[in-house]
């Protein structure tokens, strides 16, 4: 692959740059265009369940410049400028840029999958006229703030019509990447507890794993969204390596 590389380590490489802004604008516009219009971006761009009548396609690369709120902005940029700096420095501008995309939408697309298991399950059983009924004015009750008394056609209706939201899952992706070529390197946990990132990095996963399988109330990060980022982007790696001259 013809590849753009720096000639020197660059603190803010291009990609990493053009991503850090892009997310603030999209924050920005967010902000904005909810506290001027009334418009909530989210609902237009954040990433709804395909049976959704919300669901767009496009959602599936546009949700990945959504934030729920500042400190989600801020914990993923950080992340991103601290790690993918260091990856496009070592691959060079284009290959960075495609595995963020890569591992974006692939942690879209299990976070799906695992979306699909929960609806079928959730669904087994209803009268598909009560099912209908979820699929038509669910959202419309949930844009009113308000939800189904039934509890499981609450959980049907939420899964439908909440939409996901942030670029953690490419940014996951670009946390295993750092790990796979820099092991050894020591990240501080906190700013504080010194650890190898190969150590870091399979602790996250480890967490990721047990938190998605726990599906605790009240917890609403996609936690497989997450790992759908390192999973993609393990496997894009390891393609690379075997299908690439140069050696990574």
């Amino acid at each position: 692959m013809n590849d753009y590389r720096p000639g020197g380590f660059q603190i803010l490489p291009p990609v990493v740059k053009n991503l850090l802004i892009v997310n603030g604008l999209f924050f920005l516009a967010t902000v904005v265009l909810e506290e001027k219009f009334r418009i909530d971006l989210n609902e237009t761009l954040g990433l709804y369940f395909y049976k959704s009548a919300n669901f767009k396609p496009l959602q599936l690369f546009s949700h990945l410049f959504m934030h729920g709120n500042i400190m989600h902005l801020f914990s993923n940029m950080f992340a991103l400028w601290m790690f993918g700096s260091m990856m496009e420095n070592v691959w060079g501008s284009k290959r960075f840029f495609i595995y963020y995309l890569v591992t974006g939408i692939g942690a879209a697309i299990l976070h799906m999958a695992v979306l699909a298991y929960s609806y079928y399950d959730m669904i087994a059983g209803i009268d598909p006229a009560a099912l209908h009924e979820i699929l038509t004015r669910g959202g419309d009750l949930l844009a009113q703030h308000m939800n189904y008394a039934n509890p499981n056609f609450a959980a049907i209706n939420n899964l439908l019509n909440t939409p996901t939201v942030g670029a953690s899952g490419a940014v996951f992706g670009v946390l295993l990447a750092y790990g796979m070529y820099f092991p050894n390197a020591v990240v501080y946990v906190y700013f504080a507890i010194p650890l190898k990132a190969k150590y870091f990095v399979a602790i996250y996963g480890l967490f990721e794993l047990y938190a998605g399988f726990a599906n605790n109330p009240g917890d609403n990060v996609a936690h497989f969204a997450h790992l759908g980022g390192m999973l993609f982007g393990f496997f894009l790696i390891r393609y690379w390596q075997k299908n690439s001259r140069i050696y990574f």
